[in-house]
């Protein structure tokens, strides 16, 4: 369930970042809050995947503010926002090859933690994250490089929940994988949200965005163009031709 009176879990004003000279990102603004999935959408080259790299604090060149749990983490490196609980899925994946699927997974863990009322947080171990993706559960000896791409992809997933994450970034979750994987990805995201995780995602395929998302913020070269619910986003199909439609 979505908590939109409580404050942002996370919460972004006047972002810009810069790839060397070029600046792909202009004063973007968005937030999400305890429980919810949000997605930010665009075509490809929209600004997407350097929006969640901004927020990990993965570019050095960065300005606005960027609040995450209460606090300004704006000029946090990208270890210590993992500290704090942001967790990030890469769209490359780079899962260890060499390592087990069990070894991988140890790798990402964290210790449990609490809500800042003191509430537990959710705390993940390997035999939940087994449960919530059964081709893991299968193969936990399997070395990482011998694995199919969707199954990496359910790795580093599962891999960022070892961290016990408050918020997740989940860069193109469906991108590149057969839709077999896309559908048990959607059915992943499903769970963590009836589970109370909170996710902000990068995806620019409309139908799963909508299977899985409360809200959507619209790129599209770098700026803003619509927020709204998924249900607003359906029925507005001029902003669905005019930054959406390939």
């Amino acid at each position: 369930m979505t908590n939109a009176q409580s404050p942002a879990l996370l919460e972004v004003s006047g972002l810009n970042a810069w790839y060397g000279a070029a600046q792909i990102l202009f004063d973007v603004g968005l937030r999400v809050h305890r429980g919810e999935v949000v997605a930010l959408m665009g075509r490809n080259g929209a600004g997407k995947s350097t929006t969640l790299k901004a927020l990990m604090g993965l570019l050095e060149r960065r300005r606005g503010q960027v609040r995450f749990l209460g606090q300004d983490v704006s000029q946090r490196a990208p270890y210590q926002l993992a500290r704090m609980g942001l967790g990030f899925v890469p769209e490359d994946r780079r899962v260890f090859t060499h390592l087990s699927v069990a070894e991988n997974l140890e790798t990402g863990r964290q210790a449990a933690r609490a809500w800042p009322d003191g509430s537990p947080a959710l705390n993940w171990q390997p035999a939940d994250l087994y449960a919530l993706f059964p081709n893991l559960g299968a193969m936990p000896e399997r070395p990482g490089g011998q694995m199919s791409g969707g199954e990496q992809q359910m790795l580093t997933v599962a891999r960022t929940l070892m961290g016990n994450p408050f918020l997740i970034l989940l860069d193109e979750p469906s991108e590149g994988v057969a839709p077999v994987i896309v559908e048990q990805m959607a059915q992943m995201i499903l769970q963590l949200k009836a589970r109370g995780a909170s996710i902000l995602l990068s995806e620019q395929n409309l139908h799963f965005a909508e299977w899985v998302s409360d809200r959507a913020y619209v790129l599209e070269k770098g700026q803003i163009r619509f927020e709204g619910s998924m249900a607003e986003l359906a029925e507005n199909e001029s902003v669905r031709r005019a930054y959406l439609s390939l």
